[in-house]
């Protein structure tokens, strides 16, 4: 069966739930805002950038880049993400730094007409068919210099969390199996066929993080919820070997050069 893309209109509250309201998620979340810190423009910048936000979903992220007085320009496939959205930036009075465009990534160069400095892609590239074609659109949106913040799902994170846990037959499967569970990515993606995809479009990743190097890994369920003993952890050793690389998420910073 051909692999389609995915979209979450009419399970949006469920999803967001899974996704934001855990500590996976605030663990997903404050890896992002430290490794982006230094993006965000200062004050006294002459020229701010032009940001966008591919697939953005709630638009937590970059809720940093529109506090700081950037444009954002945030998308997504679901127009309920998308008003959820509308709705978070309102109630932080952030609206009047927003554009809005309900649209998949592959069309994205023709509904927008600008590039872009910094272009946000996160937890985007498992969920579509054909995920190497959208490093050369992300390429489109663009500007010359301009920075790529690309976080995406970790195949070999996942072969080793499904050893750990004894799910050999899954493995042996090559991690496929009949029903698929909606909100659960599948097609996590190997971290050697993204590099050659980035250096076929002369984008070059010049930082590295790993992201829940450790939550989901825990055999005990209840260490999960020691967040911030967790986040201390994530954040003193994700951008080191080797836990870099068992990121169940890998948390890649490219430059348009």
């Amino acid at each position: 069966m051909k692999q389609r893309d995915q979209s979450f209109d009419g399970i949006t509250q469920k999803f967001s739930k899974s996704i934001y309201h855990t500590n996976k998620g605030r663990l997903r979340l404050a890896v992002l805002q430290r490794d982006l810190a230094s993006w965000v423009p200062a004050a006294t910048q002459e020229r701010l950038p032009r940001v966008l936000d591919v697939g953005g979903g709630l638009g937590q992220l970059s809720m940093l880049f529109a506090a700081a007085g950037c444009e954002v320009t945030h998308t997504d496939i679901s127009a309920e993400i998308v008003a959820q959205a509308q709705q978070l930036h309102a109630e932080h009075g952030l609206s009047e730094r927003y554009c809005y465009e309900v649209a998949p990534l592959q069309q994205l160069p023709d509904c927008l007409t600008d590039q872009y400095d910094i272009v946000l892609c996160h937890a985007v590239l498992e969920w579509l068919a054909e995920p190497e074609a959208a490093i050369a659109t992300l390429k489109q949106l663009l500007a010359p210099q301009g920075r790529l913040s690309l976080m995406f799902y970790n195949r070999d994170a996942k072969v080793l969390a499904n050893i750990i846990f004894g799910n050999f037959d899954y493995v042996k499967a090559d991690l496929t199996v009949k029903k698929t569970v909606r909100m659960s990515p599948q097609q996590p993606l190997e971290p050697g066929a993204v590099a050659d995809w980035l250096a076929v479009q002369q984008l070059q990743v010049v930082a590295k993080t790993g992201v829940r190097c450790f939550h989901d890994y825990l055999r005990n369920q209840a260490d999960q919820q020691r967040f911030d003993e967790l986040l201390e952890l994530e954040l003193c050793y994700n951008q080191q070997p080797p836990f870099v690389d068992i990121g169940r998420y890998l948390h890649w910073q490219i430059i348009h050069a």
